[in-house]
């Protein structure tokens, strides 16, 4: 079987580094970049829609912030555009995980949706309490973003520099992708003295290993000036590199000598815990969160994730006695395996899965 590292080629498609890079040495930390001041004021999107509770975005942003947070300012956020937000699509999954899984409904309460188009944000607001509207008016975020397209990495950048605005508000985040099903709560596994904790499409056994391989769809930040300063370079060094998303540029800075400079501590998740269709969690006695990484595709994804959904509950109505002796594995990833990752222009492939029962 090949190597996760060999494997992670195929899943990853890179444009070309820039010329700022290195040609012996591709992967080479960028030259210090200048940080922006944002210390006056924190910089935001602005709100496009009239229904906002308040015509300041800022404000707006606090409110729903604070309705949101538990009480040591911790808030849980993730984005969504159209195409994850229709009817029996991604992000139904998602808020349906929540309720399926361990002690984890009322993290719910504690959830903010992060709409990138008009159409996402109503359907947040149908579905859900915490909806705030990020505008992006020089693209359209409607359609699906397919990976490593101009689309997809504006997309990306846009969200890095979002959750440093939430962080200079003083709040702690996880940040989750929506394909992403919760099942149990991940605050009991993150470790108490990081600032900055991320998942892995694979890990190697030690949580400081630099050389894990991350994943930027979940990750949990505390507010600090040494957290703050990371996303400013982070954010920054994207014109470092162009062509590449907020995951391999965070692959490429976390060598970087700026990282000790200013005290940031990271730690990478293990997938035994935070797991995902590239490394699944093994035990589902210890799984917190599953993540529809390694495909491409909504068909994929949406036929995956279901049957994700179906062994959890296949495993939760097991007698405790089964559950100890792990009976049941997962059955994915299936269309979402290496083998059937395609170019994003190609036909989506045909699934038949059947529709879970409704509880």
């Amino acid at each position: 079987m090949a190597s996760p590292r060999l494997l992670a080629r195929y899943h990853r498609r890179r444009y070309p580094p820039s010329t700022a890079v290195s040609a012996c040495c591709p992967f080479a930390p960028p030259r210090p970049l200048p940080l922006r001041d944002c210390s006056s004021a924190v910089r935001i999107f602005p709100s496009y829609l009239n229904n906002s509770p308040s015509t300041n975005p800022m404000q707006h942003l606090k409110e729903v912030l604070g309705n949101a947070s538990m009480g040591n300012n911790t808030v849980i956020l993730t984005t969504l555009n159209d195409a994850w937000a229709s009817t029996n699509s991604v992000v139904d999954l998602f808020l349906k995980s929540f309720m399926l899984g361990d002690g984890t409904h009322w993290l719910l309460d504690h959830l903010v949706i992060i709409a990138l188009d008009k159409k996402a944000y109503n359907r947040c607001q149908a579905v859900h309490k915490h909806c705030f509207s990020l505008v992006t008016g020089d693209v359209d975020f409607q359609e699906e973003a397919y990976f490593m397209t101009p689309n997809y990495l504006k997309m990306m950048w846009r969200r890095i520099d979002f959750l440093r605005s939430v962080l200079e508000l003083g709040y702690d985040f996880v940040f989750t992708d929506t394909d992403i099903m919760w099942f149990r709560d991940p605050f009991l596994q993150f470790f108490p003295d990081a600032d900055f904790q991320i998942a892995c499409d694979h890990f190697f056994g030690d949580p400081d290993d630099l050389n894990n391989m991350p994943n930027g769809g979940f990750n949990y930040v505390k507010s600090n000036n040494r957290s703050i300063a990371f996303y400013k370079f982070w954010y920054a060094s994207h014109e470092t590199y162009p062509g590449y998303h907020d995951q391999d540029v965070f692959n490429k800075i976390k060598f970087d000598p700026l990282i000790s400079d200013i005290g940031l501590k990271i730690k990478f998740l293990d997938t035994a815990y935070f797991g995902g269709l590239c490394e699944p969690s093994k035990d589902l006695n210890l799984v917190c969160t599953m993540h529809a990484n390694c495909c491409y595709g909504m068909d994929s994804k949406l036929h995956d994730l279901k049957i994700m959904l179906q062994d959890w509950r296949a495993f939760t109505s097991l007698p405790p006695d089964l559950k100890n002796e792990s009976v049941i594995s997962w059955r994915v990833p299936q269309n979402c395996s290496l083998h059937s990752l395609r170019h994003f222009d190609s036909p989506s492939p045909e699934i038949n899965v059947e529709r879970e029962e409704e509880n």
